[in-house]
Order: C-alpha cells, then structure tokens, then sequence
C-alpha cells in the first residue's frame, strides 16, 4: 500500500507566512505528496520534503527558480494505477467522455488517467465518472479563498484500487 499526502494553493506567504504544522502533522507517515500547484515559495516543497518526497505541478500563479520537483504535468504510475498531478484542471486536453487526450504532454494517444490529482478552484472535490478518479484536496491556507486552516488529503493506493480522504485541519493544543 502507497500512502501519499495531497495539497495545493499553498500560496505562502502571501495567504499565511510559513507553512501551518498541522499540515506535517496529517503527512506523517505519508509515502510521497503531491503538491498541486500555487505553491509561491521553493521552502514549502523543501518542508514538505522533511516528511517525505515531494512533486508538485507548476500552478498559474507560480514562477519559482528551475527545480526538479516541479512540473507543468507529473504522469505517474503507482500500484498499477495512473495518476495525472497538474495545476488546473479546465486546461487539460483530456476529454474523459472519450479517453482522448491528443496533445497532453507525455501521454500516448491510449495512455489515460485512472485518478487526475489538481488544485486551483481552492475548494474539495472528489469526482468519479467516466472511469477517472478527478481529486482537488482544496487548500491548507486559503480553503474558499478565505484565510485560515483548510484541507489536504491522503490518498491510498493499493493494488489498482484507491481511496481518498480529505482531512479539515484543526488547530492542536499546544501549552
């Protein structure tokens, strides 16, 4: 089993200044997390990297030095699933009323998603049809682009199957 942390719209620090501990918190045990995208600062994927490896699609307000972790599109094949990792999802040539996605970087003309993992409307939404798994974690800083704890989730894959859990960050108790 593959236990991976979802998070996007981050947007530190404009939306708060470092990353909430609430957020590493939920990650702990996590097996990779998937940032996507609207990241703002390289330190949130070099803290999220503290927990475990980090991907992250490059986001439309996102214009960071050159790093290896960050694509416009992470097409990804995990316990025999795929996984699409992008920014937004309107901006896919991937229509899944067809399985066609003439166009999309990196996919062949019969390589479709199992699960397409985005950010960008700031809100939750987990979406089955046409046989693809679409998932938006919301935001951890900017949930409804208000400012305050938010959302992630953890995504478990095991042997082609996946289940997903959006998880609402609660301030600890700290003395």
């Amino acid at each position: 089993m593959l236990r991976i942390g979802l998070i996007s719209d981050t947007h530190i620090p404009e939306a708060v200044r470092q990353l909430p501990p609430e957020v590493l918190k939920a990650f702990e045990g996590v097996d990779l997390i998937l940032h996507a995208g609207d990241i703002y600062s390289l330190d949130v994927l070099d803290e999220l990297e503290n927990v475990a490896p980090v991907l992250a699609a490059l986001g439309d307000d996102d214009y960071p030095a050159p790093d290896r972790r960050i694509k416009e599109t992470h097409i990804l094949e995990l316990e025999g699933l795929t996984l699409w990792l992008l920014h937004a999802r309107h901006m896919l040539a991937y229509r899944p009323d067809t399985h066609a996605n003439k166009g999309h970087p990196g996919a062949g003309e019969d390589h479709h998603p199992d699960i397409i993992i985005y950010g960008h409307v700031h809100r939750t939404e987990v979406e089955f049809f046409n046989g693809v798994l679409h998932i938006c974690s919301g935001s951890p800083t900017m949930l409804h682009y208000h400012r305050g704890l938010g959302t992630v989730g953890i995504l478990e894959l095991n042997e082609g199957k996946a289940n997903i859990q959006i998880l609402q960050l609660q301030k600890s108790n700290r003395n």
